[in-house]
């Protein structure tokens, strides 16, 4: 049997396996009803943490590089900060694979790429990273050929990491050459990395290929299952993006919509992954605020684009029950937001320290049955103590001393968050996964952060804020 066959017949098999046993009982939260997905964010791996590298890391193919990183004098983990170095990433790629148990795939919801990428390979390769002119080809050349290196490198280390199993991704605005997200260059030159190294045959190549090249975004239905993953690209939809977007966002969401018009009539249920948000940007938002905390229309930070929202929100709300579960990255914060079709896009935090969070990923339970989410697990480094390992940070379900469905249970967590001190203080404490020494959620800033969760739209975010 062809290898490739051989990995999609294990995983089909392993799929149909959990489905089977979901049929042997009705408790989503009996353990042989349910089963584990990984899901980690924003790596923003470096290659270039150690200068003396560079050099051989140019010269060398991907497949060379890890040897190459284990002969560097810094074998320091990253500091809060900085993005990801080979040793953190090594790090949580064993404690991932530790936590691996019997998850049927691998979830990365963007960002593999270290901030400025491009400037930083300019500095190493010429020593001159500024972009006033244009630079000669021969050098674009050679950073977009890095970059593919970059990137080949952090999917193989996945893959050996998770084996077989395929790594359903999305886009982040870093997955690209310019920091700005990926343009149609980026994604020609990488549809075939992503198509071959982390999906492993789970989807119609030619279909991959097609919608992956229009816009960065797919849809994958495993077989044997009634599951259907959806990677958008909502990069796309993001408000620091100034240049007219429309077509390619229009395209996107109608594509989007067919997609989940097909799911519905086939009785599919979607998991649907994005990198950025949508709702407030909490962070910028909240260094614009004034000193008592309040926000007007200059100072409230918004995501995406209202019109791209807009339509966005207005899609999902035409298939109710059809998405089962919803994950996003990029602000590397353990958070999430409540849409206003009740949906839930829950956020995994980085691997990243750039935010002044600690690295963390996290592991959620799904009931076999529904394909819903029951609780997740935070597994996260604590970088103030430097243990030898990454380490159980805390169970969603006993922390909050919830049960049911996940979704469900952090829309009734929301009102509890501003009336509950003990779980207000529970939810600030993870929020940076364990550090919130650099930036502090205070009682001054804490209302942009609460009402973030539940009012997605600039006008009502405002007046929560102002109203609290």
């Amino acid at each position: 049997m062809h290898y490739r066959n051989f990995r999609l017949f294990s995983l089909v098999f392993a799929l149909m396996l959990l489905l089977q046993l979901a049929a042997c009982g009705s408790d989503a939260n009996n353990s042989n009803t349910s089963f584990p997905v990984v899901v980690f964010s924003d790596v923003h791996f470096n290659p270039y943490y150690d200068p003396t590298l560079f050099p051989q890391l140019v010269a060398a193919d991907a497949g060379q590089w890890a040897a190459i990183f284990k002969t560097s004098t810094l074998p320091e983990l990253s500091k809060f900060g900085e993005d990801t170095n080979y040793p953190l990433f090594a790090l949580a790629l064993s404690s991932i694979r530790q936590n691996l148990g019997a998850s049927p795939l691998v979830i990365f919801a963007g960002d593999i790429l270290v901030h400025s990428f491009s400037e930083q390979f300019y500095q190493n390769y010429s020593g001159n990273p500024a972009q006033t002119t244009p630079r000669n080809a021969a050098d674009v050349a050679a950073m977009q050929a890095f970059a593919h290196k970059t990137i080949a490198f952090f999917m193989d280390q996945v893959k050996l990491t998770v084996g077989s199993i395929p790594v359903m991704f999305t886009v982040g605005n870093n997955d690209s050459y310019n920091d700005t997200g990926p343009d149609s260059t980026f994604l020609a030159n990488t549809a075939e990395l992503f198509y071959s190294k982390f999906l492993t045959g789970t989807v119609d190549q030619q279909e991959f290929l097609t919608s992956y090249k229009n816009g960065g975004y797919y849809a994958a239905e495993l077989p044997g299952t009634d599951l259907m993953v959806i990677g958008l690209n909502t990069v796309a939809f993001s408000a620091y993006i100034t240049t007219n977007n429309d077509a390619a966002v229009n395209a996107e969401l109608a594509w989007f919509d067919a997609k989940l018009a097909s799911a519905k009539a086939r009785n599919k249920k979607v998991w649907l992954l994005m990198h950025v948000p949508p709702g407030a940007d909490y962070y910028k938002t909240a260094k614009l605020a004034d000193s008592k905390g309040q926000i007007d229309t200059a100072r409230a930070t918004m995501m995406w684009k209202p019109t791209y929202q807009t339509g966005f929100l207005q899609t999902v709300a035409k298939y109710p029950g059809v998405i089962a579960m919803t994950l996003a990255g990029h602000t590397h914060l353990d958070e999430y937001r409540i849409l206003p079709s009740s949906e839930v896009v829950e956020i995994t935090p980085a691997l990243s320290t750039r935010n002044g969070n600690n690295p963390a990923y996290k592991i959620v339970t799904f009931a076999s049955d529904t394909l819903k989410s029951t609780d997740y697990v935070s597994i996260h480094y604590d970088l103030t103590t430097k243990p030898v390992q990454f380490t159980n940070y805390y169970t969603f379900s006993t922390a909050y001393a919830v049960q049911g469905l996940l979704n469900d249970s952090l829309t009734q967590l929301f009102p509890a968050f501003k009336t509950n001190n003990k779980k207000q203080t529970l939810y600030r404490g993870y929020y940076y996964s364990g550090n919130n020494a650099l930036n502090p959620i205070t009682n001054i800033n804490w209302p942009i952060y609460w009402c973030g969760i539940g009012n997605m739209g600039q006008p009502e975010f405002i007046d929560c804020v102002n109203s609290y």
